[in-house]
C-alpha cells in the first residue's frame, strides 16, 4: 500500500464558502465569523487527513496566513498558490510539491471526515491510475487521485462527468464523511448530523448563541 500525498486547496478566508455567509451575514461581527467558519472546515479536513494511517504526507495550498498557521500547528505543511489561477491550478501545483508516486487531492470543506473513511478510499484508489470520489449529489468531486501519473484535476461544476470521462475510475464505498463537502447551510447541518469535527462543531455552537 503507498504512502499518499494529500493536497488540499485553501481559498483566502474572506473570499471562500461565499454561499455560507447567511449564516453569519446578520451579526455584528460577521466577517470574522464566516473566516472562523470557513477555517474550522479546513481544520477539521485537513486533520482527518493527517490522522490517516496511509496518509504520509498532508500539503495545504493556501495564500492565506491564518489558514497556514492553523494546519502547520496539525501537521500539515504548506505551498503558496504561486499560480494564482483558481483551484485547478493550485492543485496541479500542490501536486508537484507532493513527495511519492501516489498523490489524492481532497476538498478543503469535510468536516465530517473519519481517517479511516479516507484510508478506504486511498486503499480502493490504489489499484488504479487515476480515481475519484463523486460528491453526495453526484455531480462534484471530493477526493480525485493519481499513482504513478498526472492529477488532471478537472474540479468545479460537473467534475464528476469531466473526471471520469478524462479517464479517472468512479469509487464508491461507504464513506459518508468523505462524501459530505459543506457548501451551504443544508449542507452544513447534514455534516453535523454525520458528526462533524471539533472545531466546525464548537464554531457553529458558538454561532448559534
Amino acid at each position: 500500500m503507498p504512502s499518499w500525498s494529500v493536497v488540499v486547496p485553501a481559498k483566502r478566508l474572506d473570499v471562500a464558502k461565499t454561499r455560507l455567509r447567511p449564516l453569519t451575514e446578520s451579526r455584528d461581527d460577521a466577517v470574522a465569523a464566516h473566516r472562523e467558519l470557513v477555517l474550522a472546515l479546513l481544520a477539521d479536513t485537513v486533520a482527518a487527513a493527517v490522522a490517516c494511517s496511509v496518509v504520509g504526507v498532508v500539503v495545504v495550498v493556501t495564500d492565506d496566513p491564518r489558514a497556514s498557521d492553523v494546519v502547520r500547528a496539525l501537521g500539515a505543511t504548506t505551498v503558496a498558490d504561486e499560480p494564482d489561477r483558481g483551484l485547478n491550478p493550485a492543485l496541479e501545483h500542490g501536486a508537484r510539491s507532493a513527495p511519492g508516486p501516489a498523490v489524492a487531492a481532497l476538498s478543503s470543506d469535510l468536516p465530517a471526515l473519519r481517517p479511516a473513511e479516507l484510508a478506504a478510499a486511498l486503499h480502493a484508489a490504489g489499484g488504479a491510475a487515476r480515481a475519484f470520489v463523486a460528491d453526495a449529489q453526484g455531480t462534484g468531486t471530493t477526493l480525485l487521485t493519481a499513482v504513478g501519473t498526472d492529477l488532471l484535476p478537472r474540479f468545479g461544476p460537473g467534475s464528476a462527468e469531466a473526471h471520469l470521462t478524462g479517464g479517472a475510475v468512479a469509487l464508491a464505498g461507504s464513506w459518508p464523511g468523505l462524501v459530505r463537502d459543506v457548501d451551504t447551510e443544508d449542507d452544513l447541518r447534514a455534516a453535523l448530523g454525520l458528526g462533524a469535527g471539533p472545531r466546525t462543531t464548537e464554531v457553529v455552537a458558538r454561532l448559534a448563541r
